[in-house]
């Protein structure tokens, strides 16, 4: 196993989550400072809207329209170039706790995931679902027994949804049928001790994985095996995503001081950067 080290990008955030890289630049999502911002390879930040009621999971459309999930809400919301924001699709008939990360298929179809409890009240942690939100606007329930569903991407060919379900120690992987419903569960790592939060995928088919009570970024492959290792002290690790001129950089979303800060809205959130082997893949 490689080990790599990081290096500071940008700081002075709240909590960072959702982190995509589109058209050059690095979109995040702070949710405790409800607003998406985008970050340039200096490291110049541009808010781009506010989401009262959290933002986590960003997709882009293949129209080129950009789809943002309001957390408590439990909305997918349309984010315009001039920061308005609009509906896009209501989830919270189907589901009764908060939204969070999310991806988008080739096709448009987006995969949301759930906590199934509420978090932040410390209730038991039960199991939680996959929800589909079709680009006709249907929604269905895809998958069930999720355990903390969390980061998710989709293999380049469109066939594969690979979702880290954190408090299990899991990475599962199920086929996309040609409706969009799912198939195939199967274990694509068991990471034992390990928490897996927000994950990309990479063009050789591994998974960069934020380990958010380890403290430490894992590339992952199918099987398990794990290659490279990102240790971050005793750091929070969040969530990461690959980006830049050529794809190979790292970006390391870290949340570096105590969880109880975060409602107060203390700015311990930073992001860092590693530059790697292998490019990725665009997703989420």
């Amino acid at each position: 196993m490689k080990e790599l080290t990081s290096s500071p990008f940008v700081d002075g955030f709240v909590f960072l989550e959702g982190p995509r890289w589109h058209d050059g630049k690095l979109w995040v999502s702070d949710m405790f400072d409800n607003t998406v911002f985008t970050i340039s390879t200096d490291g110049q930040r541009t808010p781009m809207a506010t989401l009262p009621n959290r933002p986590s999971g960003i997709n882009f459309m293949p129209d080129g329209s950009v789809v943002v999930v309001s957390m408590a809400d439990r909305k997918l919301m349309t984010l315009a170039e001039d920061g308005s924001l609009s509906e896009y699709a209501d989830l919270s008939a189907n589901l009764e706790y908060d939204i969070n990360d999310c991806v988008c298929a080739p096709n448009g179809n987006i995969y949301v995931g759930t906590f199934g409890y509420d978090v932040f009240a410390h209730d038991e942690p039960k199991p939680a679902t996959l929800t589909l939100v079709r680009t006709d606007g249907t929604i269905q329930t895809v998958a069930e027994d999720m355990h903390f569903p969390n980061g998710a991407c989709i293999t380049s060919d469109g066939k594969t949804l690979i979702v880290a379900e954190t408090f299990v120690g899991r990475i599962t992987a199920f086929t996309i049928e040609a409706d969009g419903t799912l198939s195939g569960r199967r274990v694509f790592a068991d990471l034992g001790a390990y928490t897996p939060d927000g994950i990309c995928l990479d063009q050789e088919g591994a998974v960069w994985v934020a380990a958010f009570e380890n403290g430490e970024f894992l590339r992952v492959l199918d099987g398990g095996e794990i290659t490279h290792k990102i240790d971050t002290g005793d750091r929070r690790a969040v969530a990461c995503n690959l980006g830049g001129a050529d794809g190979k950089t790292l970006y390391c979303l870290i949340y570096d001081g105590d969880l109880d800060d975060i409602p107060a809205g203390k700015r311990n959130a930073k992001i860092e950067t590693v530059t790697v082997d292998v490019a990725g893949a665009a997703s989420p």
